[in-house]
C-alpha cells in the first residue's frame, strides 16, 4: 500500500531506477511486483548504478589491495558482481568465497553454527590475503550486505584486513574523508525533497 502512495505522489518525478543497497531487499521488493507498482522503472544495485555511470577508482590499487566478499543474498542482479567490484575499484579484486556466518539472525540465533561457518570464512579470507602477496593492513575485504558487513568486521581483530562497503571506499576516495558529514550537511540544508505521504 505505501509503494502504491509513494508511486501516486510522486508520479511527476517519472521515476526510472530505484536504487538499493541490501540483497534482502531488493528480493523483497522483486516479490512485492515493484515493476507492477512503478511500471518502466527498474530495481538496481546501488554499485551496479555507479558503475553504469562509469564511476570508478583510478590508481588507488597500489596502496591498498581489494578483496569481495559475495553476500549469499547479493543484491547485484544485473550484472556479475565481481566484474561490478572490479569495474568500480580499478581492477585487481580478487574473491574471497564462503559465507562470512552473519546471514541476517545466525550469528544471534544460531551461534554454535555461526561459529562454525566463520572459522573457514576466515580460513578463506587468510588464503586469498596470502596469495595477494602484501601486508594484511594493506588489504581491505568489501562487501555489498549490510548483514555481511557486520559479520565481516568480526574478522578484524583475527585478520588484520578491515571490511567496508565498496560505495563507503569509493566516497573516501572520491569525496574525502569528511564525505559523509559533508552530504548530512548538504540534505541538511535543502539537499532533499521531503513529500507527505
Amino acid at each position: 500500500v505505501l509503494f502504491h502512495r509513494v508511486a501516486n505522489t510522486l508520479n511527476y518525478l517519472d521515476i526510472k531506477t530505484v536504487i538499493v543497497s541490501c540483497g534482502t531487499c531488493m528480493d523483497q521488493l522483486l516479490k512485492y511486483q515493484f515493476d507492477k507498482i512503478f511500471p518502466g522503472c527498474r530495481l538496481l544495485d546501488i554499485h551496479e548504478y555507479l558503475m553504469e555511470k562509469g564511476l570508478k577508482l583510478e590508481g588507488v590499487t597500489g596502496a591498498v589491495r581489494y578483496m569481495y566478499h559475495d553476500p549469499c543474498h547479493t543484491p547485484i542482479k544485473a550484472y556479475n558482481p565481481l566484474k561490478v567490484a572490479n569495474e568500480l575499484l580499478g581492477g585487481g579484486v580478487r574473491l574471497s568465497d564462503r559465507c562470512c556466518g552473519e546471514s541476517g539472525t545466525l550469528a544471534v540465533t544460531r551461534p554454535d553454527i555461526s561459529t562454525q561457518v566463520r572459522s573457514r570464512k576466515q580460513e578463506e579470507i587468510l588464503k586469498v590475503a596470502a596469495e595477494i602477496g602484501v601486508e594484511p593492513g594493506k588489504i581491505k575485504l568489501l562487501t555489498s550486505c549490510p548483514s555481511c558487513l557486520q559479520g565481516l568486521h568480526r574478522y578484524n581483530e583475527d585478520t588484520g584486513i578491515e571490511a567496508d562497503y565498496i560505495v563507503i571506499e569509493l566516497a573516501r576516495h572520491l569525496l574525502g574523508e569528511n564525505w559523509l558529514a559533508d552530504y548530512v550537511s548538504k540534505v541538511n540544508n535543502g539537499g532533499i525533497e521531503r513529500v507527505l505521504l
